[in-house]
């Protein structure tokens, strides 16, 4: 995975609670900024976009 192009949110903190995200050709890839050599998780583009759009309308925000 070391040839993707992986890109951390300009949010992201100094103390390197992140990840990071990659959209190869039809998944998006998402991993632990801390542990680069260590698992990804894979999501299609839809469930990706709906996860997106989920965080943008508060949905998971805690209450």
């Amino acid at each position: 995975m070391t040839e993707l192009a992986w890109k951390k949110s300009t949010r992201s903190n100094a103390g390197g609670d992140c990840v990071e995200v990659a959209n190869p050709s039809r998944a998006v890839l998402v991993r632990d900024s801390k542990d680069q050599a260590g698992p990804a998780l894979s999501f299609t583009a839809d469930t990706w976009t709906g996860f997106v759009k989920g965080i943008n309308i508060g949905q998971f925000d805690l209450r």
